[in-house]
């Protein structure tokens, strides 16, 4: 019998692949500009090629507005600020002495009197966490080494909404006391730390941290009505039904009304007064605003494109003396000239896609969400001669300040939903119609979603009621329930 035999055979084909450079291109245009520049700064660090642009950045200080734009529609410099006499001795550098501050670089200190130095770092108000603040409280109570430990245990054991989510048997287990601590000592920390500040703080629910508020009120009347809604009847005030509430307490509604809103001013959540505020803020890489001539000029946000360029020097020292041996240096030259070209062409793309939005959404920028008109990917992506995926990059994380506001790029997007007529309207302004509608309703007969579908049918939009569902839970509209008001 014979044996199998492996033949071998070459075939062509033809695959596409990125290049180094192409990949770093990529990868660069879908960052955002906080991420971007971090990224080019640490290229800064690491490349002896790359060096900061101060002529750049120093033109861009007093370049001219572009053509049409006002001079109060100019990006801020210090020009726009304030002029400083050229022979002023304070044109070149301040005069320290003269003002009263140090020049000792790095203290930021100022002398403030003879006392000594007064340190600006520590005026700065520190964050305190709701546990620290919890334990300078309980520090200065007459508590005894027990009690205190229990208490502690407890405070370190809350979340960051104040709650205690943890029962207390399980917190019991943790506490190494001897004798052991029983669940009566646990109940009385409990109760210790739950008469601290904030008010509401160590509740194990949403009811229970309402009740610990509601302590402060002095009226007697008041306060157990506010208790007793709080108690037996928090569904009903979701849904603000005032006259159930008032013939189940057997009080008017006018008195239930002003029960009810003092309870809305509560906090739910009294741990999030402290503690680091955690603020997401936004760079804007393009800004639109319009120019003399009533049109929209688009411009790049001059804070968010890094000075970056190509030490020549180097590059021709190193070109002159270029030995086999240098094929670090090379790579680093190479990756420097990647750099700045992908710098330019980041920026460059960004511009022109943010150009083309700006030409077709024209009237969302003259009459708002209402006027926006459909808009995909495609289109953008044709009229500039780019890839649809270059496209959706661009428009992922990259900010534009408007005068109505900062919008993400891809915000001016939306899928065209067919009209009877034979036009098409957007999803944006569709839900820019179903929050009008909802501002305007009668609150004591609010619109379903159902209602709300067919007044937009009866203006020429076919919109189903799961869609105008979604679309109000995108905006966070609540539903026709909650937004109900009992007369």
């Amino acid at each position: 019998m014979n044996a199998p035999t492996s033949a071998l055979r070459i075939e062509q084909r033809q695959h596409q692949t990125l290049t180094p450079r192409l990949q770093q291109a990529v990868r660069l245009l879908q960052l955002s500009s906080l991420d971007f520049a971090q990224e080019v700064q640490q290229a800064l660090d690491t490349n002896p090629f790359l060096e900061e642009d101060g002529d750049a950045a120093a033109a861009a200080a007093v370049a001219p507005p572009p053509d049409g734009l006002a001079a109060a529609d100019a990006p801020p410099t210090w020009d726009n600020v304030a002029e400083v006499p050229a022979d002023s001795s304070s044109a070149a550098e301040p005069n320290w002495e003269r003002d009263g501050w140090t020049a000792n670089v790095g203290t930021g200190s100022r002398q403030g009197n003879a006392d000594g130095d007064l340190d600006l770092v520590e005026m700065m108000a520190a964050d305190v966490s709701l546990r620290d603040h919890l334990h300078s409280q309980a520090n200065v109570m007459p508590l005894s080494q027990r009690d205190h430990a229990l208490t502690a245990l407890i405070i370190e054991s809350l979340d960051e909404d104040g709650y205690l989510r943890v029962g207390l048997d399980e917190i019991l287990q943790m506490a190494a006391l001897q004798p052991a601590a029983d669940m009566d000592e646990m109940n009385v920390a409990l109760k210790m730390v739950q008469s601290l500040d904030p008010s509401g703080v160590a509740a194990r629910d949403v009811r229970e941290c309402l009740l610990l508020q509601l302590r402060s009120i002095e009226d007697p009347t008041e306060r157990e009505l506010a208790q007793r809604i709080v108690t037996d009847h928090l569904e009903r005030l979701a849904t603000r039904d005032i006259p159930h509430l008032s013939r189940a307490l057997g009080s008017t509604p006018a008195v239930v009304e002003a029960v009810c809103e003092r309870i809305r001013h509560l906090d739910p959540r009294p741990g999030w007064r402290f503690g680091a505020s955690n603020v997401q803020y936004v760079t804007p890489d393009v800004i639109v605003r319009k120019g003399k001539n009533n049109q929209w000029i688009t411009m790049l946000n001059p804070d968010v494109v890094p000075k970056v360029r190509l030490n020549q020097m180097y590059a021709e020292l190193f070109q002159q003396h270029r030995e086999s041996g240098h094929a670090e240096l090379a790579a680093h030259l190479r990756e420097a000239r990647w750099t700045v070209r992908n710098v330019e062409q980041r920026f460059s793309t960004i511009l022109d896609v943010a150009d083309a939005i700006v030409r077709r959404q024209c009237h969302f920028f003259e009459f708002g969400p209402l006027a926006m008109k459909p808009l995909g990917l495609r289109e953008i992506a044709e009229e500039l001669g780019l890839h649809e995926s270059t496209v959706c990059r661009v428009t992922n994380n990259k900010y534009m300040a408007t005068p109505s506001g900062v919008f993400e790029l891809k915000y001016f997007f939306s899928r065209a939903l067919p009209t009877p007529g034979g036009g098409a309207a957007s999803a944006t302004a569709i839900r820019g119609m179903i929050r009008d509608m909802i501002e305007a309703e009668n609150a004591s007969d609010p619109l379903s979603d159902a209602q709300i579908a067919r007044q937009l049918a009866r203006q020429g939009l076919s919109v189903a009621r799961r869609t105008v569902t979604k679309y109000r839970q995108m905006m966070k509209l609540p539903a026709v329930e909650k937004r109900r008001r009992h007369s």
